[in-house]
């Protein structure tokens, strides 16, 4: 083929297989900047909003609560995720949780039930720590993570990594023991060029995230923008369904600190 024919016909197979999916999900941390347009960005179809709540060493990203509060008020679901680093994971998961836990928003009545609560959806990130102290998580580290949040909240919780990072760790210094515990969690992937399609060892991804920064190589623009409300170099993310699904996935895997 042309090199033009071969470039639409990879953005239709592009739009083809994110037909089914939903544009929704936006990550953010203390280093956006801003004072973010929650209700602007929920005007644009955005439904849920991931923060980072911790990161290397045992720090707390200052502008979660606050924007947490925002984005619920806004009427946006909430997600929060850890930055991991070599150090102890029990540690770590534990002090996740504290953060978490003390930004939560109180149920508004003692007798408020559980599906009607906001509840948080839970993430290790789990890249190449170049930037903070404590050095890379490995994938033992990753293991004994997600299983320590599951001891504690009864749900394990999602993994974010890049294509790439993940066969990297998983298939080069990871053992079978460590996929079969990762393997719980749900799969948050990153790819700026391409669809991920290296998803093992699970079946498929839930989240995908194409644009980080204003970095992406996906076409068309209208289909796979770079920003969303004031934002314009955003991190966005595709869920793997419609909007009903992702409240569903949302309300199935989040965890509901008490208080």
């Amino acid at each position: 083929m042309k090199s033009g024919s071969v470039r639409v016909f990879v953005s239709l197979q592009l739009l083809a297989a994110t037909a089914f999916a939903g544009n929704t999900v936006v990550n953010l941390s203390h280093y956006d900047l801003m004072r973010v347009d929650f209700v602007g960005m929920k005007s644009e179809g955005v439904l849920g909003i991931i923060h980072e709540a911790s990161f290397p060493r045992l720090q707390r990203d200052w502008r979660y609560a606050e924007r947490q509060l925002a984005a619920i008020r806004a009427g946006l679901l909430w997600g929060a995720y850890h930055f991991g680093d070599g150090t102890n994971p029990i540690q770590q998961a534990d002090h996740f949780l504290a953060v978490v836990g003390s930004s939560h928003p109180p149920m508004n009545a003692p007798h408020e039930e559980e599906k009607n609560r906001p509840g948080v959806l839970l993430v290790l990130d789990f890249e190449q720590n170049g930037h903070y102290p404590g050095g890379s998580m490995s994938t033992a580290q990753a293991a004994a993570f997600v299983q320590r949040i599951k001891e504690r909240t009864g749900k394990y919780p999602g993994i974010y990594g890049s294509e790439f990072r993940l066969r990297q760790m998983l298939y080069g210094s990871g053992t079978a023991a460590h996929r079969a515990v990762l393997s719980n969690c749900w799969l948050w992937i990153a790819n700026y060029h391409n669809q991920p399609r290296s998803t093992s060892p699970w079946g498929h991804w839930d989240l995908w995230q194409y644009t980080g920064d204003g970095k992406c190589g996906l076409r068309p623009r209208n289909a796979f923008p770079i920003g969303v409300a004031n934002m314009r170099k955003a991190e966005r993310n595709i869920f793997r369904g419609n909007d009903a699904l992702l409240q569903a996935f949302w309300q199935e895997h989040a965890w509901f600190p008490s208080g």
